[in-house]
């Protein structure tokens, strides 16, 4: 019985791994383009969520300042959350309105409602989201235009980094982007399918937030993604609309944020996998059970680590097994080799594609490994933990855009 219910939990764990691997070369599928230019005359309301973050607010609205787009057709908001420091000061020199948090919020999901809530009667055709650390190319809110006249009413763009060279954790994050950025959205938008919004640099449609947007999860973005399948909205991964973000350099702040994204996405996965699956076996929505595997992944990950502690027991009692995963443990060093020097492969790969240094990435090339590792304990305490409170990160990392852009 123990044989026969490993068995099955490791076919459906290699079948989940599969459904990934071949959806992801999608990527690579040549199709027409979807967004077409057109006239500027979209209106933004640009919002930044911010929280003691005067050291770096002001490049983010700097670079939204000299975007190729006509300044009368878009607004900056600074969403100043109970801050303890100069964070409103320097947001209004820089030329930002400000909306003032004074009641208690316990994420950033509370934040932007709030804002939502201040902004409901002007007069705006979309918001476009970012958090106080970014940096943005100056082409996004054109893009963006574009996009939104192309009939997407929400939009992901890329996210790449502003400290790609700090640590090896700092690249680590820019390659766990770059990987989701080309395999999960891009190759998502080949086939007309429903890409993932990842916390900053995206655009969503005014009306889709004033017909009802009230995040229960710590992660807004994700759960934001869930409704707007369930609505039939499609949200585009527009890759030519960047955002360049600062990435932790610290261990403990890590920690703390993959903690509230698992713990988000396991939140998101308890909610809606009902309606998601609901709506898959009504409507036969690829985007539906996609977004139900994708909310899934914690526990495949937990659940991978389990049988294979489980294959071991195995080997240690002699008991004989029969399938591909124990052919591949028998292998040992030669498989983990393999399989590792294959995940190098296309680190360097999306480094290259994304144009940036692989010499000054490598330490992240390299440890990309561990950091995923890294991430199974995260998973297995969230999967049990009831409440998680949400931890600030302090963010110091300054950045010209033009400078960026030169280093590119």
């Amino acid at each position: 019985m123990i044989q026969l219910i490993y068995y099955i939990l490791f076919i459906i764990t290699l079948l989940y791994g599969v459904y990934f691997i071949i959806t992801s070369l999608f990527a690579f599928k040549n199709v027409e383009p979807r967004i077409k230019k057109h006239k500027e005359k979209t209106k933004f309301a640009i919002l930044i969520a911010a929280r003691n973050e005067e050291k770096v607010i002001g490049d983010l609205i700097k670079s939204l300042n000299e975007q190729n787009y006509p300044t009368n057709l878009y607004d900056i908001y600074s969403i100043v959350n109970n801050c303890t420091d100069n964070t409103k000061d320097v947001a209004r020199k820089f030329g930002s309105k400000i909306i003032n948090v004074n009641t208690p919020v316990k994420c950033k999901g509370d934040v932007l409602k709030f804002a939502f809530k201040r902004l409901k009667n002007k007069d705006y055709d979309a918001y476009i989201i970012f958090d106080a650390d970014n940096v943005v190319h100056p082409d996004f809110l054109k893009i963006m235009n574009d996009t939104y006249l192309s009939g997407y009413k929400v939009a992901q763009g890329r996210k790449d980094s502003k400290n790609l060279s700090d640590n090896w954790l700092s690249a680590s994050y820019s390659l766990f982007y770059y990987i989701q950025n080309f395999f999960f959205n891009k190759s998502r938008m080949k086939i007309d399918a429903a890409a993932a919004i990842n916390g900053t640099g995206f655009m969503v449609e005014k009306n889709v937030i004033d017909s009802g947007f009230d995040p229960k999860t710590v992660t807004e973005d994700i759960e934001l993604s869930i409704i707007c399948v369930l609505r039939n909205i499609k949200v585009a991964y527009i890759e030519d609309a960047v955002t360049y973000d600062e990435q932790p350099i610290k261990f403990i702040d890590s920690w703390h944020q993959r903690s509230r994204w698992s713990k988000g996405i396991i939140e998101c996965n308890r909610l809606y996998r009902k309606e998601l699956f609901k709506k898959f076996i009504k409507d036969r929505d690829f985007s539906a059970i996609d977004k139900l595997l994708f909310t899934a992944a914690p526990y495949f990950q937990i659940l991978s680590l389990i049988l294979t502690i489980v294959l071991s027991l195995f080997y240690m009692f002699g008991v004989e097994l029969n399938d591909i995963f124990s052919y591949f443990f028998s292998l040992g060093y030669i498989c983990f080799m393999i399989g590792y020097l294959s995940g190098v492969i296309i680190n360097m790969f999306v480094i290259i594609y994304y144009e940036r240094d692989l010499y000054e990435s490598l330490h992240g090339v390299f440890l990309f490994t561990l950091f995923l590792i890294s991430w199974i304990p995260i998973n297995a305490i969230c999967l049990f933990k009831k409440d998680l409170k949400w931890v600030p990160i302090e963010h110091n990392k300054q950045a010209n855009m033009h400078a960026i852009l030169n280093e590119k």
